[in-house]
């Protein structure tokens, strides 16, 4: 079959964002013998133009189309994002009447009602590649596609059960074929994930819904020779989207050991939970050419990390502060504020610790973007903050009551003294 696979992600924050998820997934699909075109629709200004020529030049059996982010998770002035995806769909009907498949991070949390949004035809909630070959061959074969795991149907509420790949390595990386760069290679970031799931269950998170909470890893040797492929290819800046590098601590370090021993001459930055983090990891990532951490230690009032249900303290998130910092690596941390139980005493406590840690960079949110299936949504319920049959797929927020305009006024005070922090834009 000839399957077009579409980036729908515009949204650049902080670095030019390549869509590393559906090259995975185009690498599966011609891994399984299909002919693929992918576009990213990151730097393209006329999509329409783009489209209707790839459209009809490839002619597709079947469309996939990506979707990263549903809003911008910005309380004071939210950005939901499915408008132009929904603009996206109605191009590909008016090009094509091949069948539309939806997928992506963003998707995964919203399955059913994405799917309704978007009108489009399914949608795969989790890993594509192994779901995505396995529905392209039942179509060929005019099979039926009610049983497979993770696909949702119109009207279809309970798909059977999604099934996780537990050795990575069985899922293809993308090559340079796949992942069109239209940047200078001196500004790209390549993004890199070895591992998926996360066991931590945070009251706020989603991550679990898109990956799982079963954390499965690629082998460290697999990894780092993806990395030199693309080194080889002239690109030398990396970043490590897991959601927690540094978990488990061993496998972390086997990585930065064998980055080392290749040397590779790369620079890169990765995300760590402030926790498990010694000298010797510290020292390990410094010298495989890490130069900068961004740590979400979210709260400086104890708590409020429990209400979070965060596995951490802050003596912790200070001692790895401090021992990252020795190793000249830079730390960007994350606060979030307005959650179950803050009160401008937390908040205080929080700013007050943020700012004792003498960060790089500080990037504050206030307000928290509540998900489905998550504490944080039962807790909004309980409280009235949300209905039980809202969807959540519009952006609903929850920021603790008397905060709502003492805090921004607060934030916008301190950040005339603070430049290096980065608060919402209440203008």
């Amino acid at each position: 079959m000839r399957v077009l696979l579409i980036s729908a992600n515009t949204e650049m924050i902080n670095m030019p964002t390549l869509p590393l998820g559906l090259a995975c997934v185009a690498a599966a699909t011609q891994k399984a013998g299909h002919e693929v075109a992918m576009v990213d629709l990151m730097t393209e200004k006329d999509t329409q133009s783009v489209l209707k020529k790839t459209i009809e030049g490839f002619r597709p059996d079947l469309i996939g189309i990506s979707v990263r982010n549903i809003d911008d998770q910005n309380m004071a002035h939210p950005r939901f994002l499915l408008d132009p995806v929904k603009k996206i769909v109605a191009v590909c009907r008016s090009f094509s009447g091949a069948k539309i498949v939806l997928g992506g991070a963003g998707y995964s949390i919203f399955p059913e009602v994405a799917l309704s949004f978007l009108s489009a035809d399914m949608g795969i909630q989790g890993e594509g590649e192994v779901v995505f070959p396995d529905l392209l061959e039942r179509i060929e074969r005019a099979a039926s596609l009610l049983e497979m795991p993770g696909l949702y149907l119109p009207g279809q509420s309970h798909p059977c059960k999604r099934v996780f790949e537990k050795n990575l390595d069985r899922l293809p990386l993308p090559s340079a074929d796949l992942l069109s760069m239209p940047y200078r290679k001196e500004e790209l970031w390549m993004p890199v994930q070895t591992r998926r799931g996360c066991p931590m269950s945070c009251s706020y998170c989603s991550t679990g819904m898109i990956e799982g909470q079963m954390l499965r890893k690629h082998t460290p040797e697999t990894m780092v020779d993806w990395i030199a492929q693309w080194r080889e290819g002239g690109v030398h800046q990396f970043y490590f989207v897991d959601n927690t590098f540094n978990l488990p601590p061993s496998y972390a370090k086997e990585i930065c050991r064998k980055l080392v021993d290749r040397d590779l001459n790369i620079r890169w930055w990765s995300i760590l939970y402030p926790k498990h983090v010694d000298r010797k990891l510290a020292a390990d990532m410094a010298r495989a050419g890490c130069e900068q951490v961004s740590i979400g230690f979210e709260s400086g009032s104890e708590r409020i990390l429990k209400n979070m249900n965060k596995k951490f303290h802050l003596k912790e998130v200070r001692r790895i502060s401090e021992i990252l910092s020795e190793q000249g690596i830079k730390r960007m941390g994350f606060l979030l504020l307005g959650s179950p139980g803050e009160t401008r005493k937390s908040v205080e406590e929080s700013l007050t610790f943020a700012d004792s840690l003498k960060l790089n960079s500080l990037k504050i949110t206030a307000g928290v973007r509540i998900y489905p299936h998550t504490v944080l949504a039962k807790k909004a319920m309980e409280e009235g903050v949300i209905a039980s049959q809202d969807e959540l797929l519009f952006p609903r927020f929850y920021l603790a009551r008397d905060l709502e305009d003492w805090l921004p006024d607060t934030l916008k005070d301190l950040v005339i003294t603070r430049p290096h922090w980065m608060i919402p834009d209440y203008s």
